[in-house]
């Protein structure tokens, strides 16, 4: 038997809400879809993700996958919302996606954090980040963080750096170039 609708969890009641200057930290949405889906088909988006487009579909199991990290994990991503406009406009959180790298970063919690093109060089990277870490060291018992970003994402690795985190390997994922890097406490 299924349950009544009003036993189920919702974002708001699995994903705790972040807000910082300028944006509002919190669980996915169904209508976050159309934004999401056209962020991940931008080219300027995605060169450093794969260097492919990522279909509707695709971006939905992304969505979905951000709840369920929280009903896992007790941990996960947050859909970021720009408050002046209410629109979404990217991800910034942590997870666990037991990637198949070398050296093995699954069971680690890792950091990771995409905006829309239109919003690069606003801060918005930096709040985002800087609310999520927050929220880690608060409510995470984990001693490391980690991510994966490319090599040629300039802008991400002084993002990272700016945070604390350190490359600590160079490996292959998909065929592609990766830089791994850590956080410690």
């Amino acid at each position: 038997m299924k349950p009544p609708l009003s036993l189920l969890a919702t974002p708001a009641s699995v994903v705790p809400l972040l807000e910082t200057a300028d944006l509002l930290l919190r669980g996915p949405r169904p209508s976050d879809l159309p934004a999401a889906a056209a962020m991940h088909a931008d080219p300027a988006f995605y060169r450093f993700l794969g260097n492919k487009p990522h279909s509707p579909e695709d971006v939905w199991r992304r969505l979905l996958g951000q709840l369920g990290h929280w009903a896992m994990l007790g941990y996960g991503s947050w859909s970021i919302e720009e408050k002046a406009t209410g629109e979404y406009i990217g991800t910034v959180g942590f997870f666990d996606f037991q990637r198949d790298l070398t050296p093995s970063i699954s069971g680690t919690p890792e950091a990771g954090w995409v905006l829309s093109p239109r919003v690069h060089g606003r801060g918005y990277a930096s709040q985002a980040l800087q609310a999520a870490l927050g929220w880690a060291e608060a409510n995470m018992p984990a001693e490391r963080l980690t991510c994966i970003i490319d090599p040629d994402n300039v802008a991400s690795l002084r993002l990272a750096g700016k945070f604390g985190f350190q490359e600590f390997a160079r490996t292959t994922y998909h065929d592609e170039p990766i830089m791994l890097l850590e956080r410690r406490r």
